[in-house]
């Protein structure tokens, strides 16, 4: 199949106009100007970018990663998927460690069949200060053999765990996991700028929803966020959502950061859904405007965002490029994680790519060289 369109965002370059040629599952080339021949489909509107990759979303369509079953996570992937988002990551909520270890277990079957990226434990290893929308009963401090049985349960398929790196045992666990080539993230966490500083010298390389759940930016205690912003390698994940973050500081972010920006959904089920009342693993979650709150104590609880939506945002509101916009949804994520042949519209990649209209709004989404209904 030969695609043309207005533009094609590959991320490293914009071709405008630009086209792409899919063969089977795979991108076979992508170029600038007219064709090599007639296109067998013609956008002339449209503006096409890679396949978004969500590092980070608990849900949508109604259903939820945390109920550990195959079929809710499916629910979950194949709603985000017409919504654009060809990679997903399955991010679990805190809960005891035995009970996480038999989701991992679960899910690990359809990071193996393509449905998923791998999985994300947010929590238990995070502070009760910062909680969040986290049970505070279940969270706790990390101990070795509690990580070495979730790594096991993983077998390859856990790929990032998020945890504050200032509980007991918590700069080990960074060791631990990074050791294990698991992708360490911090959040949720009360550390100080000098703790947070040293959690990525032991192998931290992310910081979990930035701004959100962690000790505030203050001109003598810089805390995490200072560290995460200013330390050269690491990744920060950005909710882009006008509730989670204000636009200027998404801008402050995003430009400190342009290559290291993840824009992720944080999604819960109700993403893609109608308002009404959720479970985010034992606790209640009110959703009402788009906007997911926990019941008791108004806390955010995720969001209900897809990252087409994230994507918009960041352009439309936050005044992102719309190359810097698509780097953050595509192969940021992508190299973040270390997924191999996602994220860009580059030969040999899979064909995973979205459309777009004048308006930022999808119009079609590519998977594996093929239209999802």
């Amino acid at each position: 199949m030969l695609l043309t369109a207005s533009r094609v965002v590959t991320p490293a370059r914009v071709f405008a106009p630009g086209w792409l040629l899919v063969e089977g599952t795979r991108i076979a080339d992508v170029g600038p100007g007219a064709p090599p021949r007639p296109a067998d489909v013609e956008l002339p509107w449209a503006t096409v970018v890679p396949g978004f990759v969500d590092a980070h979303a608990h849900g949508g369509g109604g259903a939820s990663f945390d109920t550990g079953t195959q079929g809710a996570a499916a629910t979950v992937a194949e709603t985000h998927r017409t919504h654009g988002t060809t990679s997903m990551m399955a991010s679990l909520v805190s809960d005891r460690p035995d009970a996480l270890v038999r989701r991992v277990r679960e899910l690990s079957a359809l990071v193996d069949d393509g449905l998923l990226a791998g999985i994300h434990l947010e929590g238990p290893w995070l502070s009760p200060r910062h909680a969040g929308a986290h049970d505070p009963a279940l969270l706790s401090d990390p101990k070795p053999a509690d990580v070495d049985a979730l790594v096991d349960a993983g077998d390859g398929r856990l790929r990032m765990v998020t945890l504050a790196p200032e509980l007991p045992g918590g700069l080990d666990a960074i060791r631990q996991l990074t050791a294990a080539g698991v992708v360490t993230a911090i959040g949720h966490t009360d550390a100080t700028y000098e703790v947070a500083r040293a959690a990525l010298d032991a192998g931290a390389s992310v910081g979990t929803h930035l701004f959100n759940a962690m000790r505030s930016l203050h001109h003598r205690e810089p805390g995490p966020i200072a560290a995460l912003l200013e330390h050269p390698d690491a990744y920060v994940e950005l909710v882009a959502d006008g509730v989670h973050v204000h636009p200027a500081a998404l801008r402050l972010a995003a430009h400190a950061k342009p290559h290291l920006t993840v824009l992720v959904s944080d999604a819960m089920a109700a993403a893609a859904a109608a308002d009404g009342d959720y479970q985010l693993g034992r606790l209640t979650v009110e959703v009402r405007g788009g906007v997911a709150r926990l019941a008791d104590g108004g806390a955010i609880a995720g969001s209900t965002l897809t990252v087409a939506a994230a994507l918009k945002y960041a352009v439309q509101v936050a005044g992102l490029s719309i190359e810097d916009a698509v780097r953050a949804a595509s192969a940021t994520p992508a190299s973040m994680l270390g997924l191999d042949r996602v994220g860009a519209l580059r030969p040999g990649f899979h064909a995973d790519a979205v459309v777009l209209d004048d308006h930022l709004d999808v119009r079609g989404v590519l998977h594996r060289g093929r239209w999802v209904e």
